[in-house]
């Protein structure tokens, strides 16, 4: 069985399991989002930001290279939740909202979604904006992370799991998307969770 279908079969299990209560399906779906996220290992193998003009929605850059942004926005998209099309909007009726660092006077749908200080933005308004603190227990399956690196670089990854001692993270921090117990290797800027419906 591949981890598609595992990942899409799961999500039909859940869906149909209404009666479950918001903990359970948060886990669940969170569990599922990290499948998803673990679907680029070995696919995306490379690191590669320059700015690409790409479809909307559902657009995205080849598979086999992308930024840490990226490993979310694929992740989502497996799993029915385009955050290209949700940010893109989101910007378009909220552009005070988010931040002006790279000088644009309007959204881009090319390149919003790419960007972590705007997908941070945007799980903070629809998701829910969780402590940062450095007790490996605070981070569930599926919570999503943001850090600035030394190099003052901001990164995004999604919590997979681990022991206390070696939470690890699904991410690419610059030769494809990998797992690795990193969650405390970098400095710690923000802490969500967003779980949707489709």
């Amino acid at each position: 069985m591949t981890n598609v279908f595992r990942v899409l079969s799961a999500y039909l299990f859940a869906s149909l399991l209404g009666s479950a209560s918001p903990a359970h399906a948060d886990a669940a779906f969170g569990e599922r989002l990290v499948d998803a996220a673990r679907e680029q290992i070995g696919v995306t193998v490379g690191y590669d930001g320059r700015y690409e003009r790409i479809a909307y929605p559902g657009g995205d850059v080849a598979p086999e290279r992308g930024v840490c942004t990226d490993v979310l926005v694929r992740a989502y998209r497996l799993l029915g939740i385009d955050l290209q099309q949700r940010v893109h909007e989101d910007m378009q009726r909220a552009w005070s909202a988010y931040p002006k660092t790279w000088g644009l006077a309007r959204p881009d749908s090319n390149i919003d979604h790419r960007r972590v200080p705007n997908l941070a933005t945007f799980f903070a308004r629809h998701g829910t904006k969780l402590p940062v603190t450095d007790d490996a227990r605070d981070y569930a399956v599926g919570d999503i992370v943001t850090w600035r690196l030394a190099s003052g670089v901001p990164h995004i990854g999604l919590v997979s799991g681990g022991s206390v001692a070696r939470r690890r993270v699904v991410h690419n921090i610059g030769a494809g998307t990998r797992e690795e117990p990193v969650l405390f290797d970098y400095t710690i800027t923000g802490h969500y969770r967003y779980a949707p419906a489709r």
